[in-house]
């Protein structure tokens, strides 16, 4: 099947594995909403972190809430495929590439994220994926 570089679900050449690969152990999409919503209280100060392990990076724990944020994004634009979900999905992909381009270091998948373009969704399934299988470190 011939598919474009555009299309969210694929890339042509790219290792991204497909959502249902990447999102395969992913928490179900309320609990994530939640999770996610917690994870921004804790980055902006408006709720403590619970003190249960050892201290986060702080720059580890904002990719980690990047990330998820893309990946929760991303999972609800391959639910709803309109034009808000979709452009949501576009930005927060975006805004984990531009961390990632700051700290390459942080780069789990076998692509920098400038290898995915135009689709930044296919960088955010490589990471997310990695991530995952990486024990979800940052969290």
């Amino acid at each position: 099947m011939n598919v474009t570089p555009n299309t969210p679900n694929s890339g042509e050449g790219i290792s991204a594995p497909p959502p249902h690969e990447a999102y395969a152990n992913a928490p179900e999409l309320r609990r994530e909403i939640h999770q996610v919503l917690a994870l921004g209280a804790e980055r902006d100060g408006r709720q403590a972190r619970p003190v249960t392990g050892p201290p986060v990076d702080p720059t580890v724990a904002e990719r980690t809430w990047r990330l998820r944020r893309a990946a929760l994004m991303d999972r609800m634009a391959l639910d709803d495929p309109g034009p808000g979900p979709v452009a949501a999905a576009a930005e927060t992909a975006e805004q984990l590439v531009l961390l990632d381009r700051s700290h390459p270091d942080l780069v789990a998948g076998s692509h920098h994220p400038d290898a995915l373009t135009p689709n930044r969704r296919l960088y955010v399934r490589q990471e997310y994926a990695a991530w995952t299988a990486a024990g979800r470190p940052g969290t």
